[in-house]
């Protein structure tokens, strides 16, 4: 069974050292680009959707980790682009300080590349969060090219994830495929099925909506020329009628 939380090993947090205060900023600067942003908040807001029912989870984006075994701020913090931590409360956090969170690091990471973070996404911090954070899942996007690379931890190694028929990589800490749709990373469910963000399920709703008034309009449709052919029958019975003919004889 995987263990959702990583802790701090005790021993190498110094007890003589008095801690800044737990709810602390989170220093990152702006995301790179707009479509840095898009996408970070995409990843969060879908996620956060699709786990509504859920209180045992944090996610975040562009936030400041803060993890310095002598507990201090200036040294030893990294702002991942996108991150989840399992086995926690949800609730809001200014910044992930790991001396205060019973020492977990978070269970998935996601790096989104550019041309001037590139080089540090796919080393520096690669092997801060294997062997630091000992984060089980590890996932870098480029935008532009398309590529996505994940990593699964296995006996303190990251090894390369292998993609399905679809191109998806399995995320076996959040149990949901990552993949690319219209240019942009997205959660899959293990059904292969696409987990909505607010607008798509707005469109959703929209949709649905609409089809109930199409179907309550051809009903109406419907009653209206069952009505006009009844009448219609009756105008024929009486004119039968006017004409001498009993219209039940002819059934």
């Amino acid at each position: 069974m995987t263990s959702l939380a990583f802790a701090m090993p005790a021993e190498i947090v110094d007890p003589s050292v008095v801690a800044p205060p737990g709810d602390l900023y989170s220093s990152e600067p702006p995301m790179e680009s707009y479509q840095h942003l898009v996408q970070m908040i995409l990843l969060l807001e879908s996620l956060e959707l699709f786990w509504k029912d859920r209180a045992d989870f944090f996610a975040a984006g562009n936030l400041t980790i803060y993890f310095s075994p002598r507990q201090l701020t200036t040294e030893q913090f990294r702002g991942p682009d996108f991150f989840v931590v399992l086995g926690t409360d949800r609730r809001p956090r200014k910044s992930w300080v790991v001396w205060e969170e019973d020492g977990r690091y978070p269970n998935v990471i996601v790096e989104v590349l550019s041309e001037s973070t590139e080089g540090t996404d796919r080393g520096l911090k690669k092997q801060i969060y294997q062997d630091v954070f000992r984060t089980p899942d590890y996932f870098w996007f480029h935008p532009d090219t398309l590529d996505l690379s994940g990593f699964h931890l296995v006996d303190g190694q990251y090894e390369p994830l292998s993609p399905d028929a679809s191109g998806r990589l399995w995320s076996a800490q959040l149990e949901l495929f990552l993949g690319v749709e219209e240019g942009q990373l997205r959660f899959f469910t293990p059904e292969g099925e696409l987990v909505p963000a607010g607008k798509e399920l707005a469109e959703r709703a929209e949709s649905a909506e609409q089809r109930a008034e199409s179907a309550e309009q051809r009903a109406e449709s419907a009653k209206q020329r069952a009505e006009s052919a009844e009448q219609q029958a009756m105008r024929l019975a009486a004119r039968l009628r006017e004409l001498g003919v009993d219209p039940d004889t002819l059934k």
